[in-house]
């Protein structure tokens, strides 16, 4: 259990505790088709445990640091088209990310920071950073909750750069996390090797960016090489994870838009 749930506190220790110095991080999950052999939860679980785990080393190392309940159901239309993806529409979602950085201001906090466990909220986070920004004044700042490492025995190699969603990666961590939940004798290789040889069209960070539904691939709503996955790479992924995030907060925590008089 996280010793920095906010809304563990009574109203009153919000009053007193809760400065402009204070970072307010809300973790957004997911409730979405993953392929048969991980929980919808997916993206939700990387969000909570690796977002209450950062929040609780960086208060530990002294920054003032609370966070909110994750949210579960976001912007996951792509997964639309698969049982139990449960989804809010766009405006919907940013109406939701703008209204809670209306109460974080209202808290007298300084600064909100999405930590993000799921791809399809990125674009639409980024807007409501600055609508934020704009209606109240805080600072805002979004962050992933999962980095990324080359696996130790080579379990994301054969994913060509494409493992996005439900691959080796992703299944790695919940192999840690909740191997429970996990299937490994569903777990295949799924990977869309003929998008692979374009140079300017990719899923992330490519010049050119596409629109896309996960079922548009001809697997079963899995962009990725499960079959490879491992606990071990689940571990090596947590440790670089919780490094990045911690990391990423001691930044936000010295971030201004403009150098000090």
């Amino acid at each position: 259990m996280s010793a920095r749930l906010l809304t563990e506190l009574s109203g009153p220790e919000v009053a007193r505790r809760v400065t402009a110095d204070t970072i307010v991080v809300q973790p957004t999950g997911a409730v979405e088709h993953h392929g048969p052999h991980l929980p919808l939860i997916t993206d939700f679980l990387l969000a909570d445990h690796i977002g209450g785990a950062a929040v609780d080393r960086a208060a530990e190392e002294g920054l003032d640091v609370w966070r909110l309940p994750t949210l579960a159901f976001t912007k996951s239309d792509e997964h639309s088209w698969a049982p139990g993806t449960v989804w809010l529409d766009e405006s919907t979602m940013f109406d939701t990310a703008v209204q809670i950085g209306r109460a974080v201001a209202l808290m007298g906090a300084g600064s909100l920071v999405f930590a993000n466990g799921h791809g399809g909220n990125v674009a639409l986070l980024q807007v409501a950073l600055r609508e934020i920004r704009k209606r109240y004044g805080l600072k805002t700042f979004l962050m992933p909750t999962l980095a990324r490492t080359p696996g130790p025995d080579g379990e994301d190699a054969d994913e060509r750069g494409l493992g996005i969603h439900g691959g080796a990666a992703e299944t790695s961590m919940i192999l840690h996390l909740r191997p429970d939940l996990v299937d490994m004798t569903k777990a295949e290789r799924w990977v869309p090797d003929h998008l692979a040889d374009f140079d300017r069209i990719r899923f992330n960070g490519g010049q050119v960016s596409f629109g896309w539904l996960s079922d548009d691939f001809g697997t079963p709503g899995v962009v990725g090489d499960a079959s490879r996955a491992s606990a071990s790479y689940g571990r090596a992924l947590w440790d670089v994870s919780l490094d990045e995030a911690v990391g990423a907060l001691h930044e936000i925590a010295r971030f201004e838009h403009a150098p000090s008089q």
